[in-house]
């Protein structure tokens, strides 16, 4: 019998001589030095004697040399060699297993027999030797691979063949044998029912070395076979203890095997139907301390993402032991807590499925499961944002697998429309998801307009109240059960549902087509009857489901305000995943959605690319992909409701997608039907917006309007325009919209009849009041643009405007009158006719102006086109030009032509400007006739306040004028800024606010001593004023035409205006301020914060002022300049409230390292004022900030100065109070010295009455002393304060106070004890005690 084979702790420990008779290697042979002839003979012959001999020839002491000397050379060997070597080890192992089994059955028979014995005693023998061998190939290859990789990698970057034979199919092959020998009846080979520890533990602890290397897990049938030998160990074989600390080392160390271990752990429990692995580890973990998590960040991540693997594949199991886990929600790692959710979430969906059994377990696991969902509940308010996400992310996995119930539906919806308010933006993807999520597997059907809702459920009360009578008809919301397994209960309630609402086929969850306009197929009507549902109780579950309907409606309806903020955030994921709702909204018709979705049409001048592209995604998939008169009718829909912002960024989006050819021709051809009323039913105002879509397309693509210009001048000028006024308005937009061509074609066919219907629109009355301006306006502009001399027909338009106002009336009456201060000749039609003059004039100008600009353009052009063809004459093909070419352009350079060509035409250009209102010369133009008489109107207060509307249109045209020329602007500028402080008209202010802008762009000299009166708009009292004064100051001053001047403190007071839209105007404005340079705002703080600290502001809206300025610095080295600018601002200070609020400012900064040495350096600048509390709360504020993230070294030092704070507070409160009662009794003391004084003049009277035996008579003195004991028993708390320092009170046995002095002995009368000093002494005090008491009865 061969000696017992013993796993020695590594190969090369065979080598060692054994005292105690284990088989070991002897006589190992050399292989190295072997040729490769005598090699591959050796290894044939090795294989030879382990094919052709006994499975147990191994064990003979020959045979383990030679294999032994092999493996330990394996990494030597030929590749033909080796799998030789691997295949008769391997075949050998494969044959040995099912002798085990036969072995088994002949022990039985012969359970005495010696011989069956020592054929055990071989069979573990051999068994052990060949799964050691074989392990060991595994590990030596595997080390080989790694070396051999490495080695690759530092030669040479060229891709070289490491191994010529396939070794991945070896090792899969190796352990899975090893993983099957596990499975046969080893406690036979081993003699008892667990193997050898020695065995196990040689398995366990070179699998779980295998388990580190993650390329190996890779490799499918590897991972396998090592989850197989795993959980066969730790199951089947009880090493249980030793296999789960492995399992969490390696949990704790490596990401990749989380995954593995779980497969194995689910494998175990499935194939034993055992679970002590997977609850041993459960138990493990659950016992780890908390606190241990937070410091091991990424093994607590580990862990968790093993427990929700865990979670999904043994649920049931899971939910037994959840108990354990649950403690860690108080923890403080949020990776811990954010898994424990991710577990609970799987076990909702997967550990409560088809419960069976008898009622009360049934109960027990519904109850287990809604404890569960209250728990996801009360983890939506975590203290961590990831945390809170991950919980609205379950929420939203429970509703696509239809986990919640209807009961709980509501709740989840109120949920995540509150978190839709979070600070954090990750919370409030996720609770935008939840909603998208929770909109598509909506249990109430494919729409969810509340009215519908109601009119279906009004209609089933009736029914339930018909059914029984004595039901009252309130909620039974109550009835429906909340912990039910799904969203329909049993089914009966969906299904009612669906015949309700007579659904097709099933919800539709494509968005392109879910978004077509739904019928209301699936709603009741007030009139028609209603289906009959069946029963009482089926009809009392519909009424429930119909309320939960109701109510989601109602909640997702109300996140409407919600979403258009979210439209505005900076966030781009914000802005997407609102969009996203937006449109699941829309689908199922959610109330207001539609409204909100306009709404986002600004964003498509967003600067993000991503906002941009969801902006444009979703137009196209709400308004565009629909056949074409559908798309037609939506977009001349937007074209009619929309505002002027909605309007600019539809032609954006127009624009883009026509030059990407999403708007095609079909498309314009049915704009073109409804704007030529083709199309049956259609309305002028459709027809004005078909033509004002036409209108953005034109902008990119000229020719849309050049088939239908007949078209354009009939009906936009016809009488359509009488039926829809902003018509005619619509086609001069159109004009304006012609190519250069197709102008040409209009003037030659149609030109005399278009300028005669502009020159009607514009002096005629037909147009409303309101309308005309608008049309007026634009017809100007068209006038301009497509005549040939526009000025012109402009100067008859003018000419035809004035006679109108002033051939009517009396022209010189009127005129007077204005001059004189009058209004009597003005009446209610002149004063209409006079404001449209001067509307029309002041356009004209600005018009002319802007002609005049366009023609010097238009020659410069021309002339750098010409300067080109010149030069490119000049050369000849070789590339040299002529000699003389060459000398006269050098010539001309010299004299400086060219220079003065362009000066020439700088003069023109500014003497043409000049002309418009100015003129060159003592007789002024037409226009410059106007500008006098306009001044002096607008000067004539008394009048403008009488016709308001005279004002708005005398100040616009005058700021048109101011706008033109720089003298007129300079005379008028005292006018403009009284009228713009002092108008009573809220529109005329705003009106100037806007012109300031244009002002200050156009003459910043002039403007610039008037900056702090501009900044002075912010405070107007008009909403109106203070927007247009921020969008020009943030207009201005981003674009750098106004430098920050000191009144900067008035726009950051805006950042609290009572207005919300003003408060996000002046956020946006600092925003933006803050990507400028170097950040602006760095430098600007301290003199905001010191012109703030003296404003009568509020603290709260203080706080929130200075909080948003300062978290707009994101730099560290601003931060810490900031806390040294700060500190320096206590010197000098004495006033508690700035103090409090510098103090305040310091707590918002991010601390740095330096920031808060510096913190510490500055101690003496801030010492005096840390007496107040507020002071010292706000540097406490700031120290428990700062230990968060200080370094050891840091920390101590942060601990020494709180401590050095609050004994620094303390003696500072202490020497406060001393003061206060040093003043307190220094004023008494001069009190008392005051009324010593006063007793001098009763002296001179108590002398007159001194009798010869020495006693004092006085007549008053007895009823004064009388009167003084009243006095102090009746106002004992008044002279408390003096007996403080001069008297001793005692008290009576009646509770009455009575002034005993330690001077003054107060009797009914004064003996003298017989000299003269007593006498006065006597006397003085008398009469001090006599002023005393006067000043007492004062009091």
């Amino acid at each position: 019998m061969a000696p017992s084979f013993i796993f020695p702790p590594n190969l090369q420990a065979l080598e060692n001589e054994s005292h105690d008779g284990r088989l070991c290697a002897q006589n190992p042979i050399d292989i190295s030095s072997l040729r490769s002839s005598e090699l591959e003979e050796f290894v044939r012959g090795v294989s030879f004697d382990l094919s052709d001999k006994e499975l147990f020839c191994v064990e003979e002491q020959d045979v383990f040399d030679r294999v032994y000397s092999l493996i330990k050379g394996f990494s030597t060997l030929t590749p033909s060699c080796k799998l030789n070597l691997v295949e008769s080890l391997r075949s050998n192992l494969s044959v040995l297993l099912p002798n085990v089994d036969s072995l088994s059955r002949v022990s039985q028979d012969h359970a005495e027999d010696v011989p069956i014995l020592d054929r055990v005693a071989s069979h573990r023998n051999a068994f052990k030797i060949y799964t050691f061998f074989l392990l060991n190939i595994i590990l030596i290859e595997e080390s080989n691979i790694g070396v051999n990789k490495s080695k690759a990698t530092l030669s040479s970057r060229k891709k070289q063949p490491i191994h010529s034979w396939n070794w991945e199919p070896q090792r899969g092959r190796i352990l899975n044998l090893i993983a099957n020998s596990l499975e046969i009846n080893l406690p036979l080979l081993f003699g008892s029912s667990d193997p050898d520890e020695n065995y196990l533990s040689f398995i366990v602890k070179n699998v779980f070395s295998m388990f580190e290397n993650a390329i190996l897990l890779k490799d499918s049938e590897t991972k396998d076979a090592l989850c197989r030998i795993i959980g066969t160990c730790a199951t089947k074989y009880h090493y249980m203890a030793q296999s789960c600390a492995s399992i969490l080392h390696l949990m704790h160390k490596h990401d990749f095997v989380i995954t593995p271990m779980a497969d194995a752990v689910a494998s175990a429990e499935k194939k034993y139907a055992d679970g002590s692995l997977a609850s041993s580890l459960i138990r493990e973990i659950g016992r780890t301390n908390p606190k241990d998590y937070v410091k091991d960040t990424v093994g607590a991540e580990n862990i968790g993402r093993f427990l929700v693997e865990l979670a999904d594949r043994l649920p049931k199991l899971i939910s037994t032991n959840i108990g354990l886990l649950v403690p860690h929600f108080g923890g403080e790692s949020y990776k811990i807590r954010n898994a424990l959710v991710g577990v609970l979430g799987k076990l909702v969906m997967k550990a409560f499925k088809n419960v069976e059994g008898e009622v009360s377990s049934k109960s027990i696991q519904l109850r287990t499961k809604q404890a569960m969902l209250e728990i996801l509940l009360e983890r939506c308010r975590d203290v961590s944002a990831y945390t809170r996400s991950r919980v609205l992310q379950v929420w939203g996995e429970l509703c696509e697998e239809h986990s919640v119930s209807i009961g709980m539906w509501n709740e989840v919806a109120a949920v995540a429309a509150g978190r839709l308010e979070d600070k954090s933006a990750i919370v409030r993807k996720s609770a935008l998801n939840l909603l998208i999520m929770m909109l598509q597997h909506n249990p109430f059907g494919p729409q969810l307009r509340i009215a519908s809702f109601e009119a279906t459920l009004e209609q089933y009360k009736k029914k339930l109240n018909e059914l029984q009578p004595n039901l009252a008809s309130e909620s039974v919301l109550d009835g429906l059960p909340s912990d039910g397994d799904t969203c329909n209960g049993d089914g009966e309630v969906d299904s009612v549902m669906r015949e309700v609402g007579q659904v097709a086929k099933g919800q539709q969850d494509s968005l392109t087509d879910s978004c077509l306009p739904h019928t209301a197929e699936g709603i009741v009507e007030n009139d028609s009857p209603v289906p009959d549902v069946g029963n009482l109780e089926q009809t009392r579950a519909l009424v429930a489901s119909l309320e939960a309907g109701l109510r989601f409606s109602k909640c997702v309806s109300a996140t409407m305000p919600t979403l258009v903020q979210l439209m505005a955030s900076s966030s781009a994921t914000d802005v997407e995943n609102t969009i996203l709702l937006l449109m699941r909204c829309k689908q199922f018709q959610v109330d207001g959605s539609e409204a909100c979705l306009r709404k986002m049409l600004p964003l498509v001048f967003s600067q993000d690319k991503s906002t941009y592209e969801a902006v444009e995604n979703a137009f196209v998939t709400i308004y565009i992909r629909k056949s074409s008169m559908e798309t037609a009718k939506n977009l001349l829909n937007l074209a009619i409701d929309s505002n002027i912002g909605d309007l600019a960024a539809l032609e954006f989006i127009v624009g883009a997608l026509v030059s990407k050819g999403d708007i095609s021709t079909s498309m314009i051809s049915a704009l073109w039907d409804f704007f030529c009323f083709n199309v049956s039913g259609t309305t002028a105002e459709q027809s004005r917006g078909a033509l004002s879509v036409l209108c953005m397309a034109a902008k990119l693509s000229h020719g849309i309007l050049v088939s239908h210009l007949q078209d354009i001048i009939d009906i936009g000028f016809g009488r359509w325009a009488k039926v829809e006024p902003l018509l005619a308005r619509t086609a001069c937009v159109a004009l304006q919209r012609l190519s250069e061509a197709d102008k040409k074609k209009l003037l030659s066919s149609n030109g005399t009849r278009i300028f005669g219907i502009l020159e009607s629109l514009i002096t005629s009355f037909w147009l409303p009041e309101n309308i005309w301006y608008a049309a007026a306006d634009k017809a100007i502009g068209a006038i301009y643009v497509i005549h040939p001399t526009p000025e012109t027909l402009a100067s008859d338009l003018v000419q035809k405007s004035l006679s109108s106002v002033f051939d009517c009336g009396g022209g010189d009456e009127l005129q007077n009158d204005i001059e004189n201060g009058g209004s009597s000749v003005l009446s209610t039609v002149q004063v209409t006719k006079l404001s449209r003059y001067l509307f029309i004039v002041s356009h004209v100008a600005m018009n002319q102006l802007t002609y005049i600009e366009s023609c010097v353009r238009r020659i410069q052009k021309q002339k750098a086109k010409k300067d080109k063809i010149d030069a490119e004459s000049q050369y000849v093909p070789n590339g040299m030009a002529p000699a003389d070419a060459v000398k006269e352009n050098g010539i001309n350079a010299e004299l400086g032509l060219a220079a003065s060509e362009d000066a020439i035409l700088d003069s023109l250009s500014e003497r043409a400007e000049k002309e418009i209102i100015s003129g060159g010369s003592a007789e002024k133009n037409l226009i410059g006739h106007c500008a006098p008489f306009l001044s002096k109107l607008c000067r004539n207060f008394s009048l403008m306040q009488k016709y308001p509307e005279l004002q708005a249109s005398g100040m616009l045209a005058l700021c048109r004028f101011m706008i033109i020329d720089a003298n007129f602007c300079e005379a008028n500028l005292q006018l403009l800024f009284t009228v713009v402080e002092n108008a009573p008209s809220e529109t005329v202010r705003s009106n100037c606010t806007i012109v300031l802008g244009d002002l200050a762009v156009r003459f910043p000299n002039l403007l610039e001593p008037w900056t702090e009166n501009m900044y002075a708009r912010l405070q107007d009292s008009s909403v109106s004023v203070r927007k247009n004064a921020v969008l020009v100051l943030s207009h201005l001053i981003l674009n750098d035409m106004m430098k920050v001047k000191g009144y900067i403190n008035e726009m950051a007071m805006r950042l609290e205006d009572e207005d919300e839209r003003i408060s996000k105007l002046a956020k946006l404005f600092f925003h933006e301020l803050s990507k400028k340079g170097s950040n602006p705002i760095y430098n600007l703080l301290p003199d905001i914060l010191g012109k703030l600290c003296n404003r009568n502001l509020k603290r709260e809206s203080f706080c929130n002022i200075m909080q948003f300025l300062i978290g707009s610095i994101k730099k560290d080295k601003q931060m810490e300049a900031l806390v040294e600018k700060l500190c320096n601002r206590f010197s000098g200070v004495t006033d508690v409230r700035q103090w409090e609020y510098v103090s305040y400012c310091l707590s918002q900064l991010a601390f740095t390292e330096k920031g808060m040495k510096k913190l510490m350096e500055s101690f003496k600048t801030y010492e005096h004022a840390l007496s107040e509390d507020s002071v010292m709360d706000h540097f406490k504020n700031i120290i428990s900030k700062s230990k968060k993230f200080a370094k050891p070294e840091l920390k101590s030092c942060i601990e020494e100065f709180e401590e050095k704070l609050n004994k620094f507070h303390v003696e500072r409160k202490e020497q406060e109070v001393t003061a206060r009662n040093a003043q307190v009794h220094q004023q008494k003391v001069g009190s008392l010295e005051s009324l010593m004084v006063d007793g001098s003049t009763v002296e001179e009277c108590q002398e007159a009455d001194v009798v010869e035996d020495g006693e004092v008579i006085d007549p008053s003195l007895k009823g004064m002393t009388q009167s003084l004991n009243d006095v102090s028993k009746s106002r004992t708390s008044k002279v408390e304060e003096y007996s403080d320092v001069s008297s001793e009170v005692i008290e009576s046995e009646q509770g009455e106070s009575e002034i005993q002095s330690a001077k003054v002995h107060l009797r009914g009368s004064s003996k003298s004890r017989g000299k003269k000093t007593n006498m006065k002494d006597q006397k003085r005090d008398t009469s001090t005690s006599m002023s005393t008491r006067r000043n007492l009865r004062s009091v």
